[in-house]
């Protein structure tokens, strides 16, 4: 019995030890690849970097990304202002207030985990039909945004949904204990507690919307200028980068601008983690 159970034991450790370095060879090689990335386009990107690429005014000359970086952080917050509190309130409904195990919720759970599978370029197509053409935003800052905001929708619906529901139900019981209402058991309670879950989703959803090109060049279009309006056309540093590096004439200038578009998705995480340590 003992020799059986010593056995099982050394079975058990040599399984483990197995796991354990796989997790930390696949952490390794994530990281060494993240960091191989990050070097090379620094070695390349940092020599070309002039005070010209930051000019207001794009020109063939200067190749200026300066408007596009404009026109990024306007329609990140676009798409963030109309699909943050959409996806967070429909994930209250689905968690605090739908009877479990209802059909309905079961419905929009897969519709959230579908359209999160779509190819972006679908919703490029979804958008210019009905944001540009039906409802006639024309190719626009806002046609871009609110096809953004659809693209990230799931996204954050999942994630603040599994943020509220990771909330013990001692909390929401101790709440209506003490005579609180749902409502206020909700925003009082429950969205703070939930609140680190609810920031990491906005930052996945942020790091989708910098990154995105092919729903854009359909629905905001490719003008290199800083847009005056929301209904004025214009390209994001991701559809910026994808037009100079298809035009084979400034090699240089897209990595470059590759290192600023990195630099600026790290600092947007880096404000929305401020944000978070600041009021969560």
């Amino acid at each position: 019995m003992n020799a059986t159970v010593i056995r099982k034991k050394r079975i058990s450790n040599s399984g483990s030890a197995w796991l354990r370095g796989l997790v930390w060879t696949a952490a390794a090689l994530t990281v060494g690849l993240l960091a191989a990335m990050i070097v090379n386009l620094t070695v390349k990107g940092l020599p070309h970097l002039k005070s010209s690429l930051f000019a207001w005014t794009y020109t063939s000359e200067n190749v200026s990304l300066l408007p596009a970086a404009v026109n990024t952080l306007v329609m990140t917050l676009i798409a963030l202002l109309v699909a943050v509190p959409a996806g967070i309130g429909a994930a209250v409904y689905l968690v605090e207030y739908a009877k479990r195990g209802n059909w309905f919720v079961g419905l929009v759970r897969v519709a959230a985990e579908t359209l999160a599978g779509i190819p972006s370029i679908v919703y490029g197509l979804f958008g210019a039909i009905f944001f540009v053409r039906r409802i006639g935003c024309g190719k626009s800052l806002l046609a871009g945004g609110l096809t953004l905001a659809v693209m990230i929708l799931p996204l954050v619906l999942r994630t603040a949904e599994e943020a509220l529901k990771a909330v013990p139900d001692l909390y929401r019981e101790g709440s209506f204990g003490l005579g609180a209402g749902r409502v206020r058991t909700v925003f009082r309670i429950v969205l703070p507690a939930a609140a680190p879950g609810l920031f990491a989703g906005i930052l996945l959803a942020i790091g989708r919307i910098v990154g995105e090109s092919a729903a854009l060049v359909f629905t905001s279009g490719t003008v290199a200028q800083v847009a005056t309006g929301l209904f004025d056309s214009g390209r994001t540093l991701s559809v910026h980068l994808y037009a100079i590096s298809g035009e084979g004439l400034y090699v240089g200038e897209t990595y470059a601008t590759s290192v600023v578009l990195l630099v600026f998705v790290i600092a947007l995480n880096a404000v929305a983690g401020l944000i978070q340590k600041r009021f969560v």
